[in-house]
């Protein structure tokens, strides 16, 4: 007998299961969930205008985020990860650990241990047969929160719940799911903190199901897998007003909404494809950028999170990946221009105060404060190139100082204010 995982073959070059081949199965599948439409339907016409309409009101006052900045690390990418996560002073990290994997549990306990002075965020991937045998559940939780206790304390429940190729074919499932991984944490495990639902890509309708219901569930931490990539540039918008920041505003606002869970946002995976890396790239050549876009995109995703106030991390998904991570490992481990630039926001960034964020048109300015330091990150999201006349000491992306003519453009830079 074909073992139910069998359904869902993993895809080794983007790190994601394949789509699903099995047409008649996933049919039948959503048949059988298709009971839960309807709760989905009715909560989401009463909380999507309102959660919209309360998006223009909440603010945060918050100013610290000590672990914003985070990186996805796996298993199979080697041990050379510890001493790059050590070079970019990167302190918080995910690693992803499968259900499908238990045998090999001890392995990535050893994994985990050899980053020392980081906070590790788990990742617990489902499989389709832990959703549905609760007993091997049960069993499987226990021996994953037993073998990290003293290394993690922080667990995502599930990844991507609202794609069937990754197994749930409905929020009923996972939040049946995550009931059974809560009660483990309640009875034996009071510490340790679970994050959920981690919706993928802009689909709050899904995250509006698994935080309003009648399950007796509760996430510590919002997650979501918060992808804009088919957008090309972070600030482009979807359905006419959602960027970036609009999609956070609106993503705190289901969470202060919701007595299900905390408002503290986690976006537990994010990148840009990058072009000519087939089949690595996660999607088509179409949605594929240029290594200088990806670099460019990625730090104005960071800065544009950031200046919400409304995000607690961040993490990059992943170190190393061709198609779409910091690394290129398909001849030895080249660094990308972009390992660079976020070895360089982290040392200008992290552990920094934010001040004010503001857009006028395509021209953006985050202000943050550090060692008593204010400076400003600019960049434009259009093509035009818009001279800078004042400003003390101004380093490009890269961290290398600019002194003779100082332009602002796609690429961000941090320009520090004079003393007076």
């Amino acid at each position: 007998m074909n073992n139910i995982n069998d359904k869902f073959p993993w895809d080794k070059f983007s790190d994601q299961p394949y789509v699903m081949k099995d047409k008649e199965y996933k049919k039948m599948m959503r048949k059988k969930n298709l009971k839960d439409y309807f709760p989905l339907f009715f909560y989401n016409l009463i909380i999507f205008p309102l959660a919209l309409v309360f998006s223009f009101i909440f603010k945060s006052k918050q100013k610290l985020f000590p672990e914003f900045f985070s990186m996805c690390v796996n298993l199979d990418k080697g041990d050379t990860q510890v001493s790059l996560i050590a070079e970019l002073n990167c302190k918080n990290i995910q690693i992803r650990v499968p259900l499908s994997e238990i045998p090999r549990l001890n392995e990535y306990v050893e994994f985990a241990k050899k980053f020392k002075n980081t906070k590790i965020l788990i990742n617990i991937l489902q499989d389709r047969e832990n959703i549905e045998d609760k007993v091997l559940l049960r069993k499987n939780i226990i021996l994953i929160f037993s073998a990290f206790k003293g290394i993690s304390k922080t667990f995502q429940i599930a990844n991507a719940i609202n794609r069937s190729k990754w197994g749930f074919f409905s929020v009923a499932e996972y939040l049946e799911f995550y009931k059974v991984v809560q009660n483990i944490r309640d009875e034996k495990f009071k510490d340790y903190i679970l994050v959920g639902p981690s919706v993928i890509d802009f689909e709050y309708h899904f995250t509006i199901r698994a935080l309003f219901n009648k399950h007796d569930v509760k996430y510590d931490k919002l997650s979501v897998l918060l992808y804009v990539d088919r957008r090309g540039a972070p600030e482009n918008t979807q359905m006419g007003i959602f960027g970036t920041s609009k999609k956070i505003d609106f993503l705190y606002s289901i969470a202060k909404l919701s007595l299900k869970s905390s408002a503290d946002i986690l976006i537990t995976e994010v990148n840009w494809p990058i072009s000519n890396t087939a089949p690595w790239a996660p999607t088509s050549e179409n949605e594929c950028v240029s290594e200088d876009d990806y670099t460019n995109y990625m730090l104005r995703y960071y800065f544009l999170a950031l200046g919400s106030k409304k995000v607690q991390s961040v993490y990059w998904h992943q170190l190393i990946a061709p198609g779409y991570g910091l690394i290129d490992s398909r001849e030895g481990l080249r660094k990308r221009e972009a390992y660079q630039a976020y070895k360089t926001m982290i040392s200008f960034v992290q552990d920094c105060e934010v001040l004010n964020y503001t857009c006028a048109k395509d021209l953006h300015v985050l202000t943050c404060k550090k060692n008593n330091k204010s400076f400003d990150i600019i960049w434009s999201s259009s093509s035009r190139d818009i001279p800078l006349e004042e400003a003390g000491q101004v380093f490009d992306k890269l961290g290398n100082e600019i002194k003779n003519y100082i332009e602002i453009s796609s690429s961000p830079i941090y320009a520090f204010h004079k003393v007076k």
